[in-house]
């Protein structure tokens, strides 16, 4: 009579293989509560700096900035320029940008916004009452002015950077310029991006770099801050356009040469 073999396996390997389950379950709770610990320690970091920087009603910053482009040939080419930005909340703004190629002027005093091209003395003019907010927002409907570092001091920092975020990583400290700052890293569909922000109790923004996903080779803009101050001293005739000698008035579409890149540069092919 042939005796039937028993197919289960003994308690000991039984209690083996529930070891290893219960290894393999608690490693993928401890990477998922790891990366939830992650996520949650960007967006607060990022929210504490939005809040600090909204908070301030008059800002004066320096910067320089570096955009990136990619040929046909896929070379990646570096664009510099640098300036200054001088922001009153709610309703006036003074910039200035200059590059290899371009050196502008962008005046609002909450009535009228002037875009002056020094390097050529000509100058445009629009009537555009309202906020910096939503001064901002036409440039980018109307003019396809980008100014991507611009999020950084709207009225609604937090809420315009997190939109559409996928992923938000803390990933440890850095040091810009000899400042300590926290280093996070987001994603988005079509971008990553990556902010420092300066530890203590002043959380500013440090360097800021969105990398394109959309197009061939990844360019990239970085801004960085060199300057943040809150006290700065405002006339009455601080964020009015003064008009120089033999400057001409032109039209929008006639200021050919105002942005960071040179025209005829070719940005690369979308992917």
């Amino acid at each position: 009579m042939k005796v039937m073999q028993n197919t289960w396996p003994s308690w000991p390997a039984i209690g083996r293989l529930t070891a290893v389950i219960t290894l393999l379950s608690a490693a993928t709770l401890f990477v998922a509560s790891h990366a939830q610990a992650q996520d949650d320690a960007a967006r607060k970091i990022l929210k504490a700096m939005s809040d600090y920087v909204t908070s301030q009603k008059t800002i004066l910053v320096t910067f320089d900035t570096d955009i990136e482009v990619v040929t046909p040939e896929l070379q990646k080419i570096q664009f510099a320029s640098s300036g200054e930005v001088l922001l009153s909340r709610p309703d006036k703004l003074r910039a200035t940008r200059t590059g290899g190629y371009a050196d502008v002027q962008f005046v609002f005093d909450g009535r009228t916004f002037t875009v002056h091209d020094r390097e050529h003395n000509v100058f445009a003019q629009s009537a555009t009452a309202g906020s910096v907010d939503q001064l901002v927002q036409r440039l980018r409907n109307e003019f396809s002015v980008e100014a991507p570092g611009a999020d950084l001091l709207l009225s609604r920092v937090y809420d315009n950077l997190i939109e559409d975020v996928l992923d938000a990583k803390y990933i440890g400290q850095g040091v810009i310029d000899g400042v300590e700052c926290e280093h996070l890293a987001f994603r988005n569909h079509d971008t990553d991006w990556q902010i420092w922000v300066e530890v203590g109790a002043r959380p500013i923004p440090r360097k800021y770099v969105i990398t394109s996903k959309a197009v061939t080779g990844g360019p990239q803009y970085t801004l960085r801050i060199k300057n943040w101050t809150t006290d700065a001293q405002i006339g009455a005739d601080t964020f009015a356009f003064k008009q120089p000698a033999n400057a001409k008035k032109v039209e929008f579409k006639e200021l050919a040469e105002i942005d960071e890149v040179p025209s005829g540069v070719i940005t690369g092919a979308t992917k």
